[in-house]
């Protein structure tokens, strides 16, 4: 005959693993939360593009989720952080009037990545933006740094769609680095997650 003491040393035996197990679980969720505290990943980028193009329009989207018609170009250069999660993602903003073109090289020096701004509903402008971005990552002290393409107002008639945008750039000719492209819009705020993953995944610690 079974022991009276086998039935409850079994159930003893159960709530100690499940004691077990919910420690475990509780000591996880602090060492996660000791992470999140002590561990965050940053970057640095620059965004640069031709003036109207939205650069400083898709920082405001960025931080705060909220689109605004009337935006005032940047003059010269305007820094923001942005916090997304664990990742504080600080922007060199840099106004992309004729005048300030050749202060872009001084802020894309050893940043993470370089985003560059296209009106894709612009298509005047097309040409201009191609030279303009193969004038700045030809740079040698560039070499090397990812360039994400952002073809902006995807949501304006005519607008030229990724693979346009891809050879009007002439984007397949640069081999040195990591270039990606998407085509967004800041007002209906298209492809807004994907850009910023992109972003995420080209943080300090994930690129080293």
């Amino acid at each position: 005959m079974p022991s009276s003491e086998a039935v409850p040393r079994g159930l003893g035996a159960c709530r100690s693993s499940g004691a077990l197990a919910g420690m475990l679980a509780l000591v996880a969720r602090l060492l996660e939360w000791l992470r999140s505290l002590f561990w965050k990943e940053e970057m640095e980028l620059t965004l640069v593009g031709l003036q109207y193009s939205g650069k400083t329009t898709l920082l405001t989207v960025l931080a705060s989720g909220q689109f605004t018609e009337d935006m005032i170009p940047t003059v010269g250069f305007n820094m923001r952080k942005i916090t997304k999660g664990n990742v504080t993602i600080k922007v060199w903003d840099i106004g992309g009037q004729p005048r300030f073109r050749s202060m872009w090289e001084r802020y894309c020096r050893g940043v993470n990545a370089v985003v560059y701004m296209v009106d894709a509903a612009d298509i005047e402008k097309v040409e201009a933006s191609k030279n303009e971005l193969h004038n700045l990552i030809d740079k040698p002290q560039l070499h090397g740094i990812p360039v994400l393409v952002l073809g902006n107002k995807r949501d304006l008639p005519g607008a030229l769609d990724e693979k346009q945008l891809i050879e009007k750039l002439n984007l397949s000719a640069i081999q040195d680095r990591e270039i990606c492209c998407y085509s967004i819009s800041c007002k209906e705020k298209d492809n807004i997650d994907i850009t910023l993953q992109w972003l995420i995944q080209h943080s300090k610690s994930r690129h080293c």
